[in-house]
């Protein structure tokens, strides 16, 4: 595990590096300036290496800094961030069983608003109504901690406010033309590139706190997850944001919707619920359209007119107007 909030010997050895990083530095230099042993230097360069950055060694003349790493790490997040409160602290796995269990756990603490886990992989993400949700490197798997101000029963449009953020971010930083389904995942073409899950804990008729979990297909091998999941119930198609040959780098979305996410949470919490669902159906494709949604009471067909001010979604069905908080849509 990696923090954003830890000064290892390997942050002070990386910062060191990236200082200097016009000259090359011996590793008795590093040493001597830092405090610890030369193999200590050793082994830091070694991890610092494996985490993606490039470091050039010659015999004789040391260690120099030449390039950044392309991983979502701590402290390159701390340096870009825009927001006021979400992503003070955070926390890095190279792999975990899913994120949203260790948020979870770890905000049964005094924890910090705002608190990332996030990891490289998942082998056990969790997605909506505890699915298997697949999350080989290549992906943006995290979640976010959030003690939240406003009413308790704004707590329905977390979704639709986290999902708009996202899409609106994916759409400035990509130039790509995404989608929002409800109740929260995100398309292009029509086929799932990212999703989310809410995990709420009330008490006394007040949200103590919200752990929101997100996944998004980033740069992965869309067809090794098709194999997995193309046969299973509700599939829709999935697909990467970018290729496989892109050169752009997952900070730049992350940052930039960490910041989106912000304004969300700062709207639901001055009251402007209409101004979120406003802006989310301009972005959604499936009003006006035939749908069916699979909900514990059965199966329900008809036609979506819009989103109320609690997140529901309302289809017109059999010459009545129907409310739908939980579901699957199925556009037919």
């Amino acid at each position: 595990m990696l923090t954003s909030f830890d000064n290892t010997g390997l942050l002070k050895v990386l910062n060191f590096l990236k200082t200097h990083e016009s000259e090359y530095l011996s590793g008795q230099d590093l040493s001597d300036v830092l405090k610890i042993s030369r193999v200590a230097v050793w082994k830091h360069v070694k991890k610092i290496r494996s985490l993606g950055y490039k470091i050039e060694s010659a015999q004789k003349r040391g260690y120099k800094f030449v390039n950044t790493t392309d991983k979502l790490l701590p402290w390159e997040i701390s340096k870009k961030l825009k927001t006021n409160f979400i992503g003070k602290r955070i926390y890095y796995f190279d792999e975990i069983d899913s994120t949203q269990n260790f948020a979870l756990n770890i905000s049964s603490q005094n924890i910090e608003n705002g608190t990332i886990v996030l990891a490289e992989k998942q082998v056990n993400g969790i997605g909506r109504l505890n699915r298997k949700w697949h999350s080989p490197k290549g992906g943006i798997w995290f979640s976010i901690i959030i003690l939240p101000e406003f009413e308790i029963s704004d707590a329905t449009i977390i979704p639709i406010a986290s999902s708009l953020a996202l899409c609106t971010t994916i759409e400035k930083i990509h130039g790509v033309n995404s989608k929002v389904k409800w109740p929260n995942d995100i398309t292009i073409n029509g086929k799932k590139v990212a999703g989310m899950l809410v995990d709420a804990t009330i008490q006394a008729n007040k949200i103590e706190k919200i752990v929101l979990g997100i996944g998004i297909n980033f740069k992965i091998d869309i067809s090794k997850i098709e194999k997995k999941i193309k046969n299973t119930q509700n599939y829709y198609g999935i697909t990467s944001l970018v290729s496989s040959q892109s050169k752009m780098k997952q900070i730049e979305l992350f940052t930039e919707f960490l910041l989106e996410l912000e304004k969300v949470i700062q709207d639901l919490t001055d009251g402007k619920k209409d101004k979120i669902v406003k802006k989310w159906s301009r972005h959604t494709d499936i009003f006006g359209k035939q749908i069916s949604i699979k909900t514990n009471k059965g199966k329900i067909t008809g036609i979506a007119t819009k989103i109320d001010l609690d997140g529901a979604l309302i289809i017109k069905t059999n010459g009545s107007t129907k409310k739908i908080f939980v579901g699957d849509v199925i556009i037919e």
